[in-house]
């Protein structure tokens, strides 16, 4: 029986292209043999959660490329920084303020602290049927219902790169004297380019986690939370990192954040205006296309959508193919891998390392893929991707400890969930333990399984059941 490794070896020789994370994109950065460099914390390589000498001394020069007050080291991926930020700023059974289409592991950190969340439901975006931006008048709204709130959180940009307005949301949220976390993990490329929208850090939020090997030149798993003033408190964020990241941190991980800063340090400028052409030139011959549509800037303005990422190209089939069936034509026939599938749509996230030759191949794919659907009649199931706004029956913590019994998935309308339903990536629960299971929500679900899109959180691998609570 081939293991990982053997496996691993033979598809990187397959010749199948990366449109998808990490951002090295498995190009030779020259970085080495990891093994000989995989040490722990011996004499003269200090200490990441004592940090005084070479690791103090790396981070810092993090800091000075972000333009942050501080920096840390993610080893465990942005999750660590998420769970370590919302813990150091609310306390236990505190109330947060959050965006709805979160990542999970903000829930996860819901649950750790037994808090309690007010959502934040992002605008509709109803052309390509994406979630919009946080509007910041609904964020005041809601701070002003629930004063007692300890911290905002929102993600900025989303998978689909919509950026929302974070210079308002950052003063609203400091009027009400609390601090904005902004999870930045699909943004670490911003503000190194006009290209790309500003970076979260220069933009009035207090703490931005960011995953560098989501878009930059980084290995799986490396990240970092930036510190961009004095209105979280350093002591408890550096306590929660402590808790939340491992205590034995890869060397050849921190090795790799501190290569690409350097690298970032010197030459930019230079391989982000390369990379700002590729993605520029791709998208106007994309125009060609009779069926695709790619969106970019031009839904600035609306839908809570304060700036859009032109680095993530949503490959939207106009309800002639779903996300599924593109995902599955461009791995099959043109060995092409997308980063996530959509009910409407496909995702290929780029980074500055994807070359001209592999936006060629993936321009020649549309082509060909385009003329085949052209005369297909559109669907109306492949359109709309929103996060559905759900009645909370139970806390999410009281009810994911909750005293359960497993029904079919099939027939749960108006049961009370007890677990997590998400599809992944991106990892935005659809629903969370403790919401109410509505016709509608479970009609898009079975939607979505039918379209053989990817269901997690359930304790069944295969979405036939799921767990609701005993009433």
């Amino acid at each position: 029986m081939r293991g990982l490794y053997e496996t691993l070896r033979e598809y990187a020789s397959l010749g199948v292209y990366p449109f998808h994370m990490p951002g090295h994109k498995r190009r030779d950065l020259e970085f080495g043999d990891p093994f000989s460099i995989d040490i722990t914390e011996i004499e003269g390589f200090d200490n990441l959660h004592h940090a005084e000498g070479i690791l103090k001394e790396a981070q810092e020069r993090a800091a000075a490329l972000a333009g942050s007050r501080e920096s840390w080291f993610l080893v465990n991926g942005s999750t660590a920084g998420i769970l370590s930020a919302v813990s150091a700023c609310v306390k236990p059974g505190g109330k947060i303020l959050m965006a709805r289409n979160c990542h999970k592991a903000v829930y996860h950190a819901v649950y750790l602290r037994q808090l309690e969340p007010v959502y934040l439901y992002p605008c509709q975006e109803p052309e390509y049927g994406l979630n919009g931006g946080i509007d910041p008048e609904e964020a005041h709204r809601l701070l002003r219902e629930h004063p007692e709130t300890q911290a905002v959180i929102v993600t900025s940009p989303t998978y689909d790169g919509v950026v929302s307005d974070i210079q308002k949301l950052a003063g609203i949220a400091h009027r009400f004297g609390i601090p904005l976390i902004v999870d930045e993990a699909h943004g670490a490329h911003f503000g190194f380019h006009g290209y790309f929208p500003a970076s979260a850090v220069g933009l009035g939020a207090d703490l931005v986690i960011q995953s560098w090997h989501k878009t930059l030149p980084s290995l799986t798993q490396t990240a970092m939370l930036h510190r961009c003033n004095d209105f979280a408190d350093r002591e408890r964020v550096s306590r929660f990192l402590g808790i939340y990241q491992t205590s034995s941190p890869s060397y050849v991980f921190m090795a790799a954040l501190d290569r690409c800063t350097e690298l970032l340090s010197k030459s930019a400028e230079e391989l982000f205006s390369s990379y700002a052409d590729l993605l520029e030139e791709f998208r106007q011959k994309a125009e060609q296309l009779s069926v695709f549509r790619i969106p970019g800037r031009e839904l600035r303005g609306e839908n809570g959508i304060f700036d859009y990422d032109r680095s993530k190209l949503v490959l939207h089939g106009g309800g002639r193919i779903c996300g599924r069936e593109l995902s599955e034509r461009l791995r099959k026939r043109y060995r092409i891998e997308l980063e996530m599938e959509a009910g409407g749509y496909g995702l290929a996230l780029t980074s500055l390392c994807d070359t001209k030759e592999g936006f060629e191949r993936l321009f020649r794919a549309l082509k060909e893929i385009d003329s085949e659907i052209a005369g297909r009649l559109a669907k109306p199931e492949f359109t709309a991707d929103f996060v559905t706004e759900n009645e909370t029956a139970c806390p999410l913590f009281r009810a994911w400890d909750g005293k359960k019994q497993r029904v079919r998935l099939a027939d749960s309308a108006g049961e009370v969930s007890g677990e997590f339903l998400y599809l992944y990536p991106p990892g935005i629960p659809l629903l969370t333990p403790g919401e109410v299971i509505s016709p509608s929500l479970l009609e898009k679900v079975l939607e979505y399984k039918a379209q053989g899109l990817s269901l997690q959180g359930l304790e069944d691998y295969g979405a036939e059941w799921i767990q609701v609570l005993i009433s």
